[in-house]
């Protein structure tokens, strides 16, 4: 079914302490914060602006905007899905709410590998269901359900090469180089 990952949507359940010391569910429902594109369809779950983390502070998420890169110092989780390859123009490239990704180039120059970007993040991907490819400038990857990847700030690209769309977990961290 072409287009599903458009409708990609995470539930978010959050808990707190009432008045009265207990726990509780604060809140239970679909991601507020989600940017479906071409490529895929981000459902940001949390935003941390830095560690340690106060127990009773918002999703950091204010401006309802989902950015690619988590802010310095902090880190953000997401559940991504990617539509078939045969289901979009991988030579678009990425995208969130600022515009394209970078691809670490000047000019886009993608080296012949559709999609390639970078961010300067430590992300670790879990695939949940499907398949995905990721590929580097020097060679590939294939990722199945329960296989993680670490991504160290490498430039990298996408491909789902089934039929079937693919959804992963991420949690991105600011990283330097």
């Amino acid at each position: 079914m072409t287009g599903r990952h458009l409708d990609a949507q995470a539930r978010r359940i959050v808990t707190g302490v009432n008045a009265e010391g207990r726990s509780y569910v604060e809140s239970d429902e679909l991601t507020p914060h989600r940017l479906p594109n071409p490529g895929n369809t981000k459902c940001d779950i949390w935003r941390v602006h830095g560690i340690p983390v106060k127990l009773t502070d918002g999703d950091g998420m204010t401006d309802g905007k989902v950015v690619t890169e988590p802010p310095f110092g902090g880190l953000i989780y997401r559940v991504v899905t990617f539509p078939p390859d045969s289901e979009w123009d991988r030579s678009l490239g990425y995208a969130d709410a600022t515009g394209r990704l970078p691809t670490g180039n000047p000019g886009f120059d993608d080296e012949g590998i559709p999609g390639l970007h970078v961010t300067d993040t430590v992300d670790f991907l879990t695939v949940i269901s499907g398949e995905l490819w990721c590929e580097l400038q020097e060679g590939e990857v294939h990722l199945r359900p329960g296989d993680t990847i670490v991504q160290r700030g490498t430039r990298h690209s996408w491909s789902n090469r089934t039929d079937k769309t693919t959804t992963i977990v991420s949690v991105m961290m600011t990283g330097r180089r």
